[in-house]
C-alpha cells in the first residue's frame, strides 16, 4: 500500500509522457484521475470511417457531455494534436470493445483491434478540472477514497444525430454545501472539459435512484451537510453504444483515460 502510495505520488507530478510509459508497459492499470496533474486528460471513442461524420455530428450537438478536442486521420492511432508522440492503441490503462451494442471484452491494448478505417476521437474529460477544485479547497471524494469516479446513466435524452441517440451520462462528485457556488464558478472555466454542472443537487429528477449503485464506476460517501453535484460525462458514448449497436466501437474503460500534452490552462477561460 505504502508502494502504491509513492507511486501515485510521483506519477501524480510527471509529465504525460513519462505515465503514458508506464501505461504502455502495463505498469498501471488503474483508473488516471490524479496522474499528470496539471495536463488535460481525455474520454476515447474508436468508430470505423463510416460513422466517423455521424458521431462526429453527434457529438457537435452535444457538446456538453462529447466536447471534442481532437480527431485522427482516418487508418491512424496518433493524436496528432494533443500528443503527437502517443498512440492511442496502447496509451490507455484500460480499453473497451462493443460490438452490436454489447460489452465483450476489456483490455489492455487494442493493437490486434486496429483496422485500416478507423477514426479515434478524443473528447474533453472532468478529471482535468479536479485539481482546479483542489486549488480551490474542495474536496473530490473519489481521489480522497483512491478510487474510481461514479457515474450514472440519465434520464436527459442526447439529441439525435443520425444513428446516434441515447442518454446523457453524468459523473458525481458530493461537494460541502458552503463550496457548491465555487465549485459551479471554477469547473464553469473548463468548457472544454464539460464546463459547469448540469444538475446539483436531487438525483432522482435526473432519472438516478440510488447513489450508491453507479453504472459505471464506483460509489463514494457523501457526508453530512455535503450536496451531491453532476457533471455531463464523456462516457455517454458508451451508453449511445448500448442503445445504437453500432458493429463495433472501442472506448477507453470508464476513469482509465488518455492523457495529452495539453496543460489545462489551455481549455480554461478566465
Amino acid at each position: 500500500m505504502k508502494e502504491e502510495k509513492q507511486e501515485m505520488k510521483e506519477l501524480s507530478t510527471a509529465h504525460p509522457s513519462k505515465v503514458r510509459e508506464y501505461i504502455r508497459r502495463n505498469e498501471w492499470r488503474k483508473p488516471t484521475s490524479g496522474l499528470a496533474n496539471g495536463f488535460t486528460q481525455a474520454n476515447l471513442v474508436i468508430l470505423r470511417k463510416e460513422l466517423a461524420f455521424e458521431f462526429l455530428l453527434f457529438c457537435q450537438r452535444n457538446p456538453k457531455p462529447c466536447p471534442v478536442i481532437d480527431v485522427t486521420e482516418p487508418g491512424s492511432p496518433i493524436p496528432q494534436l494533443v500528443a503527437p508522440d502517443a498512440d492511442l492503441r496502447t496509451d490507455l490503462p484500460k480499453y473497451r470493445i462493443y460490438r452490436n451494442g454489447e460489452l465483450v471484452e476489456e483490455v489492455d491494448h487494442i493493437v490486434s483491434y486496429w483496422e485500416d478505417d478507423m477514426v479515434a476521437f478524443l473528447l474533453g474529460c472532468s478529471f482535468t478540472f479536479e485539481k482546479a477544485l483542489l486549488d480551490n479547497g474542495i474536496p473530490v471524494r473519489h481521489i480522497e477514497c483512491g478510487s474510481n469516479v461514479p457515474m450514472y446513466k440519465t434520464n436527459i435524452p442526447c439529441v439525435k444525430a443520425g444513428r446516434f441517440e441515447g442518454p446523457m451520462v453524468v459523473s458525481m462528485r458530493p461537494i460541502p454545501e458552503k463550496d457548491v457556488v465555487r465549485a459551479v464558478q471554477v469547473t464553469s472555466r473548463f468548457p472544454a472539459v464539460h464546463g459547469a454542472p448540469i444538475h446539483i443537487g436531487n438525483p432522482e429528477s435526473i432519472g438516478i435512484r440510488d447513489l450508491q449503485k453507479p453504472d459505471f464506476g464506483a460509489p463514494v460517501p457523501i457526508n453530512d451537510g455535503e450536496v451531491p453535484v453532476f457533471w455531463a460525462c464523456g462516457v455517454t458514448p458508451q451508453a449511445v453504444a448500448m442503445q445504437v449497436k453500432p458493429e463495433l466501437m472501442i472506448t477507453h474503460a470508464p476513469g482509465h483515460m488518455f492523457i495529452t500534452n495539453l496543460r489545462e490552462e489551455q481549455f480554461g477561460v478566465l
